[in-house]
């Protein structure tokens, strides 16, 4: 199916519908919700304003068909989902279209994120399949004081309903990295995408309902977060909620209840740069990391703390190459440098005399997503990243966060919990023990 019958089958009028118990449906609201093109600065799409009582539904679905979604056997889910991801490529075109409108992401880069989250689906899939096969067994007799009397089994077992909120800037790839450890693991799902990145999302539902995923299985809301957002996060049936974005998920996480959060939040990106460093290295990754999607990442470079003798030479090849950046439609991949929000590309450069003012610089931020360093001393890097209170440090690279199998986690308001293929799946999961008890061993042997 092309991306024009896609949108037809998702459309209602001029409004995109909502995905609830496996079928495309309008909300009874009559009311829907504007996406604004950062480039027309026009309304490009509208979404469903759903209701209360609709969520409501959405989630009794979620928890029935969760019961026998755990019960379908690990190869199965795991096929559903390499079909989902085939789909996913299959539809590259007609949603990275949709990723240039909604959120002005340069079209190159929209292509390449639809293609990513279909192999990282595929990925989650294979991992799954290794990480939930595998179980433990422990004897009793290991821990002082106890004879071999009780053998353990250990298996991971879903957690229920998780509720997946990803981000603007990332509205599929980010969908997909909640998603897929959610259903191979037997949860079942329920997306509330952005406003900005919700028919990218949309689209990106439908091609898992073409998969053939049982109802109530995936679901996918949307509406004003001031009639639907506490609703969702506070609600009683959900039992996980994993989320990506800024302030909001300090509020989400105090209002959560005992629940496993997943929060991937702001950063404070580091880059600190050294006397024996390749300045032109340096220089190609600090505007990279500064300026690629006009700053509008967690792991862009927010700040960089540069050793007073290199500092002037390191400036002059920023300046060179930030002079060759182009401004223009994301249509044609620009780098669009005037943003109105400090979520952009805003690169301040601090003269630092020591790297421990440097560190001391970058342990300051409330924020500890991740940091990086320029030298050629690996002796000194890996002080300096251990000194460095972030969840990751990339040595000689501007901070990114992929592979997507890596681990991927922040520290203090950056975030809970880490994320990563592995990471995901064992986050969305709990142990299960049965203890089996046997005689004592005199007794068994007579």
């Amino acid at each position: 199916m092309g991306g024009n019958g896609v949108l037809a089958a998702i459309l209602a009028g001029d409004t995109f519908k909502y995905y609830s118990e496996g079928e495309w449906q309008v909300s009874s609201s009559g009311k829907s919700v504007p996406i604004i093109n950062p480039t027309t600065r026009m309304t490009q799409f509208k979404v469903q304003a759903c209701t209360q009582e609709e969520v409501n539904k959405m989630m009794e679905s979620a928890k029935n068909a969760q019961k026998s979604w755990a019960k379908t056997p690990l190869w199965k889910r795991a096929e559903l989902l390499h079909k989902a991801a085939a789909i996913l490529k299959d539809h590259k075109k007609p949603i990275a279209e949709c990723l240039v409108k909604e959120i002005a992401k340069p079209a190159k880069d929209a292509a390449t994120e639809v293609m990513r989250s279909g192999d990282l689906v595929s990925y989650y899939a294979e991992e799954g399949v290794r990480v939930l096969g595998e179980g433990k067994f422990l004897m009793s007799d290991s821990f002082p004081g106890n004879e071999r009397t009780k053998y353990c089994l250990t298996s991971k077992i879903p957690l229920g309903v998780v509720l997946a909120i990803p981000p603007f800037n990332y509205p599929v790839n980010l969908a997909v990295s909640k998603i897929a450890p959610a259903l191979i693991a037997g949860n079942s799902l329920v997306l509330k995408p952005p406003t900005q990145g919700a028919v990218s999302a949309l689209h990106m539902v439908h091609c898992f309902h073409l998969a053939g995923f049982p109802k109530g299985v995936i679901s996918g809301v949307t509406g004003k977060g001031s009639e639907i957002g506490d609703f969702l996060t506070m609600h009683p049936l959900v039992n996980c909620i994993s989320f990506t974005g800024g302030d909001t998920g300090i509020a989400i996480s105090k209002k959560a209840g005992m629940i496993p959060l997943q929060m991937e939040l702001g950063g404070k990106d580091a880059c600190i740069v050294l006397e024996d460093a390749d300045l032109e290295l340096a220089a190609s990754n600090i505007v990279k990391g500064g300026f690629s999607y006009s700053g509008q990442r967690c792991t862009a470079v927010k700040v960089v703390l540069v050793m007073e003798s290199v500092a002037d030479a390191l400036v002059k090849k920023v300046n060179e190459k930030v002079g060759k950046l182009t401004v223009g439609p994301p249509e044609n991949d620009y780098m669009r440098i005037a943003w109105e929000e400090p979520f952009g590309p805003v690169l301040p450069i601090i003269r630092i005399s020591n790297v421990e003012e440097g560190v001391h610089h970058c342990n300051a931020s409330n924020f500890g997503l991740q940091g990086c360093i320029f030298t050629k001393d690996i002796n000194k890097a890996m002080l300096i990243s251990d000194a460095m209170e972030t969840g990751t440090v990339q040595i000689n690279s501007a901070p990114a966060r992929g592979p997507d199998h890596f681990p991927f986690q922040g520290l203090k308001d950056s975030g809970i919990g880490s994320q990563g293929v592995t990471n995901s799946i064992n986050m969305m999961t709990k142990i299960k023990s049965t203890v089996i008890n046997l005689p004592t061993p005199s007794y068994a042997m007579g």
